[in-house]
């Protein structure tokens, strides 16, 4: 895939999710060194605070995604502040329980914690955002959902059963909205970036070989190309 010229990002209003560490980071770091304006989401406010020191025109709110009161208040603030959305990448995620445990051993709360980070959370941003990404699709040269997903959304991995299933219904989700926009020009992406180098895997799996993970600024570039190559595509077919 071809990496996007710094001229097909410059512009976009993109709003990312769990930004202040590992892919999140890395996204919101190459989109706004690219010329993009990036919102981005995070459960803590010491992180948000250092992001936004650390990459000057980034702008942060603190809130955690699995939080029903919160999702319509920050997006209407974020169109607000950005004038719009034209990319929405929902990067945030829960790996329920940790150490990570067979299902039999898992609590009911730590299943409802994945899913509602994992997969209620994109859901309802979707929905807030899905007005603007309409008229984006439509008036600018946006409309795209990026679903961050996992291997462990196809593959039954034991002891990862909380985290797998809330990924691979955020998969099979992904892929019917994808089909119900098409008239409306929105697309939905679900894509797995691979085994990265972040603090969510080191909770995941202490023991791992750091050397054998992805850095995460490599995904990150990978998933911006993913982004702009479908958008170069859906306005291809529009014109």
């Amino acid at each position: 895939m071809t990496h996007p010229s710094s001229a097909e990002v410059a512009g976009l209003n993109v709003v990312v999710t769990g930004g202040t560490s590992g892919l999140g980071l890395a996204l919101v770091r190459q989109l706004n060194e690219m010329g993009a304006h990036v919102a981005f989401i995070a459960r803590h406010g010491d992180a948000v605070v250092a992001t936004m020191n650390e990459i000057p025109g980034s702008r942060g709110y603190v809130g955690d995604v699995s939080d029903k009161a919160l999702i319509y208040p920050v997006a209407t603030m974020i169109i607000g502040t950005l004038g719009g959305v034209d990319v929405l990448i929902n990067n945030a995620s829960d790996l329920g329980p940790v150490p990570l445990t067979l299902l039999g051993d898992t609590h009911c709360e730590d299943l409802e914690r994945a899913l509602a980070t994992n997969l209620v959370g994109p859901f309802r941003l979707t929905k807030a955002f899905l007005g603007a990404l309409a008229l984006s699709a439509r008036e600018r040269r946006g409309g795209v959902v990026l679903n961050i997903s996992s291997d462990a959304a196809i593959t039954p991995y034991p002891t990862w059963g909380a985290y797998g299933a809330s990924k691979a219904a955020l998969h099979h989700l992904s892929h019917i909205w994808d089909k119900e926009l098409e008239p409306e020009r929105v697309r939905i992406l679900s894509l797995d970036p691979g085994d990265m180098d972040t603090p969510l895997h080191a909770l995941a799996v202490p023991d791992a070989d750091r050397a054998s993970l992805r850095r995460p600024d490599v995904a990150a570039q990978e998933m911006i190309a993913a982004i702009v190559a479908t958008l170069r595509r859906s306005h291809a077919r529009a014109a």
